[in-house]
């Protein structure tokens, strides 16, 4: 599976041999970037796409330097499983209430 950042549409996608079976929604401002929904479409589900999805988006931020607001549910949810990714939380934001 293959994440990539597409700005033009404002989202991070995912592909399987070349088709698109996901995507996360965000706005980028400011070194912030929120994350707002994330989808994984139904014949990609329970193959660990929005895991993956997460996971590369997040590696990019910090790549990149940015931090996160995870608006997104799920987001929230996987930042707090995995308390290696919490640095890039904006400080002062509730993972369960930002």
């Amino acid at each position: 599976m293959d994440v990539t950042d597409a700005p033009d549409r404002a989202r991070y996608e995912a592909h399987r041999d070349g088709e698109l079976i996901g995507f996360s929604d965000y706005v980028r401002r400011e070194g912030i970037v929120t994350f707002t929904h994330l989808e994984v479409f139904p014949e990609a589900r329970g193959s660990g796409a929005a895991a993956v999805l997460t996971r590369d988006s997040l590696d990019d931020v910090r790549r990149r330097g940015e931090r996160v607001r995870p608006l997104c549910p799920y987001y929230a949810r996987w930042i707090e499983r995995h308390p290696e990714y919490r640095d890039l939380v904006v400080e002062g934001r509730s993972l369960k209430h930002p």
